[in-house]
């Protein structure tokens, strides 16, 4: 079960790399603000530069924040997500119907 580091900084970047065209059709820039011990904060670009940077890097279509365990979570099955949105334990701001693309980057 991978951190959200490693997920952020090598096999999110990986699969975008991979098929950079699957990453634009989702068109929307995303930030994760993930709380915990293996947290931080990212941005994941599927629009004009596909990739991920460290950090808040320009305009995000949408928020999602959540805790480390939850990434794992959703990392290991990414139809979680909607489960632990209304458990209210991913909160989801800004283009709320953007996020539910995320599964065809994160499957």
């Amino acid at each position: 079960m991978p951190d959200a580091k490693t997920d952020f900084e090598k096999n999110l970047p990986e699969k975008i790399s991979a098929d950079p065209d699957n990453a634009k059709s989702i068109d929307a820039v995303f930030l994760f603000k993930i709380s915990g011990d293996d947290g931080g904060t990212w941005t994941v670009n599927c629009k004009d530069a596909p990739g991920v940077s460290e950090g808040e890097a320009g305009e995000a279509d949408c928020t999602l924040e959540l805790t480390s365990e939850d990434w794992k979570t959703i990392s290991d099955n990414p139809s979680s997500a909607m489960q632990l949105y209304f458990q209210g334990k991913l909160k989801v701001s800004g283009d709320a119907m953007k996020a539910t693309k995320l599964q065809q980057l994160l499957g």
